[in-house]
């Protein structure tokens, strides 16, 4: 088992005190390459220098490519032309483009003309590719041969090229001008007669997706179909890249991250909340805020408009606060359940009617039972008729809230509006404004009917 960075971290800096340079490689050597990355994050930056100094060239790319961005890009503002073209040619072209990316404009041409022709034609294609598309999540780094060759020559051809893939579990089968055939899992070319055609043995149902598909798409075809790896194609069929499961659990985190934070009415942040400044995070959560507030306004005015109702019936106020509560959260929870629907494929375009229609059905049934227990605290807190408005209005406004959480996250969705926008506050705000005019609403014709 590994030794953990906090134990690295003191035996790191005391052999780099000691210049004990050979035995603080024969340390590093021993470590998997996220633990030196983890333990480089937490060395200052002149310890951090000597640590990647003094690693492997195999090992170089891949601990860098495991720091954080801001750690990457000072790192590579410290080290030598040579050792940034060390590191940039031994990172995978999907890491590599995921780095640049991030870099202004005119270091990026800085970097890359470090790069080879091969590696920074590959770059450069990459990048090409918009934001949130597979085509920057991908590797052109992929096996692949030819329907007419026989599998001896198949085999021999991955041997050859295998080492520089980033996977060799599966073989793809293309024409002479790349473009996508078939299949073929290692498994079932290992196994075939050595003068068997690869046309013969290969699969030629393949799950593909376009390059300019959202990430996300994968993500669902990588779950839908249980494979690890998914080619990439053109809109002729031509084999571009592949995309792997480990690249896509990392895409899979950051969308659920996005999610998270789009439900707190927050701006998704481009950095990691530990990296965001201070201005930053303020200004990915004050739009939200000062747009919530204009909503609360109309809630205001409401009330303010209200106030001849509520001084007929003063006990009718002690019952806002419970109405627009319980609306927002059954907001939230109908919402929830069909945000998360519709980014899972479980609710798909043409369905929301019948999940409209079942959340009438449960809206009433919640709304009877919360009615009831509204009835009876309306008559402890006031008499019959505020027990009956109360009731009545919980039962409304629980369905009304159901079917908002149903609809709005389908109106977004229709208008290419991430549904997580549909968050929390923004439900529970639309509720206040909703609740209390179906609140008052009631209370004035039950009164002006007594």
């Amino acid at each position: 088992m590994s030794k953990t960075f906090e134990h690295l971290k003191p035996k790191i800096e005391e052999l780099i005190a000691n210049r004990q340079w050979d035995d603080l490689r024969e340390l590093l050597v021993e470590l998997p390459e996220p633990d030196i990355s983890d333990t480089v994050e937490r060395l200052g930056e002149r310890d951090r220098i000597v640590v990647l100094r003094l690693l492997p060239r195999e090992m170089l790319s891949e601990v860098f490519s495991y720091l954080a961005d801001k750690t990457q890009t000072n790192l590579l503002k410290a080290l030598t032309t040579e050792e940034t073209r060390m590191i940039l040619a031994g990172l995978s072209p999907d890491d590599r483009a995921e780095f640049l990316e991030e870099m202004p404009g005119q270091a990026i041409q800085k970097m890359l003309n470090l790069l080879s022709a091969e590696d920074r034609r590959e770059t450069l294609q990459l990048l090409g590719y918009p934001d949130e598309s597979v085509g920057r999540l991908m590797t052109p780094d992929y096996v692949a041969v030819r329907p007419e060759w026989t599998v001896e020559e198949a085999l021999a051809h991955v041997r050859v090229k295998g080492r520089d893939s980033e996977t060799i579990n599966v073989v793809y089968v293309t024409d002479s001008r790349w473009k996508l055939l078939g299949v073929l899992g290692l498994r079932r070319l290992i196994l075939a007669e050595p003068s068997e055609r690869i046309g013969r043995i290969m699969e030629m149902s393949v799950i593909r997706i376009s390059a300019l598909e959202d990430r996300e798409k994968a993500v669902q075809l990588i779950q839908r179909y249980d494979i690890t790896v998914l080619p990439v194609v053109d809109a002729s069929g031509i084999l571009l890249g592949i995309v792997t499961i480990d690249d896509l659990f990392d895409v899979a985190e950051e969308e659920v991250t996005e999610d998270f934070q789009k439900s707190a009415a927050v701006k998704p942040l481009k950095t990691s909340y530990r990296e965001s400044s201070v201005l930053s995070l303020y200004g990915k959560r004050v739009t939200w805020l000062a747009s919530l507030l204009g909503i609360s306004v109309v809630t205001t005015g409401i009330l303010s408009a209200q106030a001849d109702t509520m001084n007929s019936a003063i006990a009718l106020t002690f019952f806002i606060p419970l109405l627009i509560g319980t609306g927002g959260n059954t907001g939230n929870q109908s919402a929830t359940l069909m945000i998360r629907a519709l980014a899972t494929g479980d609710i798909r375009e043409g369905q929301w009617l019948k999940a409209l229609l079942r959340e009438i059905g449960i809206g009433t049934l919640l709304g009877i039972t919360m009615g009831l227990a509204s009835w009876l605290l309306g008559f402890f807190k006031g008499d019959s008729l505020i027990a009956l408005i109360v009731s009545t209005a919980m039962i409304a406004i629980v369905i009304a809230s159901s079917l908002l959480g149903v609809i709005l996250p389908v109106i977004l969705q229709r208008l290419r509006i991430d549904p997580a926008v549909a968050s929390n506050p923004l439900i529970a705000s639309v509720m206040d404004i909703m609740g209390l005019v179906i609140y008052f609403s009631i209370a004035q014709m039950v009164l002006a009917a007594t």
